[in-house]
């Protein structure tokens, strides 16, 4: 009984300490974008101007893949369109 306790105990503590550890690496990955955001926020109030297609950058507004891990997925019902109409 004891050694099962002892057990729970230390799988518990694990899972605690490897949320800590994720949450850590969240929040370092959103100052890190806020940073580069801020820049870009600088950048465009000091030249004043609106950008089009051919100067714009695209590649700043991709997502980021170390984050996708973290998004929960989305369970989506059967959706009939005709019990719309009923």
């Amino acid at each position: 009984m004891k050694k099962i306790l002892i057990f729970v105990l230390l799988l518990s503590s694990f899972a605690y300490a490897s949320d800590k550890a994720s949450e850590k690496q969240r929040d370092k990955r959103a100052k890190e974008q806020l940073k580069i955001e801020m820049e870009k926020e600088k950048k465009y109030s000091r030249e004043q101007t609106f950008y089009n297609e051919n100067n714009y950058d695209f590649k700043g507004a991709e997502v980021n893949p170390d984050s996708l891990h973290s998004i929960e997925a989305i369970e989506v019902d059967d959706f009939n369109i005709d019990s719309v109409y009923d």
